[in-house]
């Protein structure tokens, strides 16, 4: 069986969106602007009947454009982020420093990918970086196939690693800190058992990718990507070791790290999100060029060449947005919100949490943006939890988790896209994440347990 393209799955989802709104029926909660956030936020217990408003055939159709504009900002983001690391790729600076390492590791390569797993996932759990690591994934995709290992380790060794430590976060404003703002808890509290479980979440994946890694360096039949063709992503190890890494090259690698730097210290202390970020990327892509003697029209048409590489992980945000006008159109996700949230009161306080958990994990497969969630589950699920004999913040830990692990899982998030930077086909990906997620699902049950049982605070 083979798996359908990624647009047919996510405009039959569209489609099924549209058809639930002639069937469910229209609802939705009262809102109103949280002072603590700066959001409108739902109104707990507010829920009523609205006039029915079916998305008819058309409007299906147009929902696809509408999910384009709509998502405009990320879509955009990613075409020159990606396209601005692509220039630096194309510059050979990045290899150079790649031939670098691994002289510098040779017969320890192995230890390259717990650090780097370990460093992305303290910038997900700290500052909730996410988005801004697309373009480091041509450079780890790379840099693993060097190794002698596939293309999924170096999307793992980025992906799983901010990806992992994103939804388990201790700090992620993001995420934790808007959802205490509105589960009107202290601003990130219950910090020591959030680094625990980032800790556990973090070393699992870590294991779980080594043992990968370690399976496809001995046997690379074993890799679900082999036979892919990895097209200029694949590295030369030969070709690697016997570079020299030259003045210029450490110039480019200097400019990168400067603006790694000035990204961290942007998003912490003034808030830059993706406006400012795509601006900085490209003030990096075009200086990296210059440094490498390109003139402007090189750069230009390497900007081209990075615009057409990705442009398929672009439209996919968009098309997915399509399903969220859908049934904000049809006024059915308040009403689906709603439907999931009402049996738990029906349980006991340990099985009603991860039911709660349940719900974050589905309503996150609608739901994509972090931000839109908590603003949309919170004001409900944290009256909610009240209700139901367990705390505001193990309601709270269970939006984040539902929220987080999905990302780099659902088709409907940002799982097309980082295979499409990655070049690994998306069903690639699910055969082998699949195991992981349902094994990290466990662990999050465990966890949702043990704050239930500890009456975490």
């Amino acid at each position: 069986m083979k798996v359908p393209h990624t647009f047919t799955i996510l405009f039959l989802l569209i489609v099924l969106c549209a058809v639930a709104t002639h069937f469910l029926p229209a609802g939705e909660f009262q809102r109103v602007e949280n002072p603590a956030t700066g959001k409108m936020a739902v109104v707990a217990g507010t829920y009523h009947h609205v006039d029915p408003s079916p998305v008819s055939f058309f409007n299906t159709f147009i929902a696809v454009q509408k999910g384009m504009v709509d998502a405009a900002a990320i879509s955009f983001f990613v075409f020159l982020s990606y396209a601005s690391f692509y220039t630096v790729l194309k510059t050979g600076g990045l290899h150079a420093f790649i031939g670098w390492l691994l002289r510098v590791m040779k017969g320890k390569e192995i230890v390259i990918i717990p650090v780097f797993m370990y460093v992305f996932g303290l910038a997900g759990a700290i500052f909730g970086m996410f988005e801004e690591t697309f373009g480091f994934i041509p450079l780890f995709v790379g840099l693993a196939i060097a190794m002698g290992y596939d293309a999924i380790v170096g999307m793992c060794m980025v992906v799983v690693g901010v990806g992992i430590g994103f939804s388990a976060a201790f700090l992620n404003p993001f995420t934790v800190g808007l959802a205490q703002k509105f589960a009107e808890i202290p601003l990130f509290s219950g910090m020591g058992f959030r680094i625990a479980s980032w800790f556990v979440f973090m070393t699992f994946s870590v294991i779980w990718v080594l043992l990968y890694a370690r399976k496809v360096k001995k046997d690379p039949t074993k890799s679900y990507v082999y036979g892919v063709d990895m097209g200029a992503l694949k590295l030369d190890n030969e070709e690697l070791m016997n570079s020299k890494f030259h003045p210029r090259d450490i110039s480019i690698m200097l400019l990168v790290v400067l603006f790694v730097a000035l990204l961290v210290w942007g998003v912490i202390k003034r808030g830059w999100y993706f406006d400012e970020l795509a601006g900085l990327f490209v003030i990096m892509g075009i200086l990296c060029a210059a440094v490498a003697g390109w003139g402007p029209d090189k750069i230009a048409e390497s900007y081209v060449e990075g615009f057409r590489d990705i442009v398929f992980g672009a439209m996919v945000i968009g098309l997915s947005r399509g399903i969220l006008i859908v049934m904000r159109e049809g006024n059915i996700i308040d009403t689906v919100i709603y439907g999931l949230s009402l049996p738990l009161a029906s349980f006991p306080a340990w099985f009603s949490a991860q039911g709660m958990l349940f719900v974050q994990t589905i309503v996150s497969f609608f739901i994509p943006s972090g931000s839109g969630m908590a603003a949309t589950t919170m004001p409900i699920m944290a009256p909610l939890a009240d209700l139901l004999g367990f705390t505001r913040q193990t309601a709270v830990l269970a939006f984040q988790y539902g929220d987080g692990f999905s990302n780099i899982f659902f088709p409907t998030t940002l799982c097309p896209v980082i295979c499409s930077i990655a070049k690994v086909p998306l069903e690639k990906w699910w055969k082998f994440f699949t195991p992981l997620f349902l094994a990290l699902y466990l662990l999050q049950m465990i966890f949702i347990g043990l704050a239930v049982s500890m009456g975490y605070q």
